[in-house]
């Protein structure tokens, strides 16, 4: 105020972390170990371990075995708090109770993520079964909600008594903050056009795999 300066702000994006409702998570839980793991063929562990090999990590194929535990805690310590979400899934999660799934569509291990090695399965039958097999306990979760009361009301329950007890949700976005949509303009207006030639074509493939002409599974050049 001394030098009449003035100082201007601008929010590119925020994000709280997630909390995820245990008694929805528990119901999840209890369903995916109804539909259990897709039955995996020769072809999928061969490819999953020819991945892993690749990276350096145990060439030990795709999961046969549901964990019979589900692994969670209410109280994070600060110092294990290094991640979140990519987009606004946590925000979500301190404004209404949510759980999220994650299905086995994609090969464990193997190199890390934000990859090429985490995109190729997404062409193959893995990502097929895992999808289909994740969309059964969607599926299946929310017949529960709306045939089991108590359930809605646990969630209700856990959201109130211990998710928000002592911290309330305010964003961190401001009214006048706007999305960043001019950050990868020029980017997007590069490398779209190209990628159009790669889009799928069910009219006149089976598979992405038989567009792409690749026998599967491909395990080295």
């Amino acid at each position: 105020m001394m030098t009449d300066t003035t100082v201007s702000s601008r929010v590119l994006g925020a994000a709280w972390p997630r909390h995820y409702n245990r008694a929805l998570a528990e119901a999840i839980h209890a369903n995916i170990q109804q539909v259990g793991l897709p039955t995996w063929s020769a072809e999928d562990h061969a490819l999953a371990k020819a991945v892993q090999e690749l990276f350096g990590d145990e060439p030990r194929g795709l999961a046969t075995e549901v964990p019979k535990e589900l692994r969670g805690r209410e109280q994070i310590p600060e110092d294990e708090k290094r991640g979140g979400g990519s987009d606004d899934i946590g925000d979500i999660s301190w404004v209404v109770p949510t759980v999220a799934l994650r299905y086995p569509s994609n090969i464990p291990g193997g190199g890390p993520g934000h990859n090429w090695n985490r995109a190729i399965a997404s062409a193959t039958p893995i990502a097929h079964k895992g999808a289909t097999a994740g969309a059964k306990v969607i599926a299946m979760t929310l017949v529960d909600l709306v045939l089991k009361p108590d359930l809605v009301q646990a969630a209700k329950d856990y959201f109130t008594d211990v998710q928000t007890k002592n911290r309330k949700y305010v964003s961190f976005l401001r009214p006048q903050d706007q999305p960043a949509i001019w950050l990868n303009k020029d980017i997007m207006e590069k490398y779209k056009p190209e990628l159009h030639k790669y889009y799928y074509d069910p009219s006149k493939y089976k598979t992405y795999l038989d567009q792409l002409g690749i026998k599967y599974p491909t395990l080295k050049n």
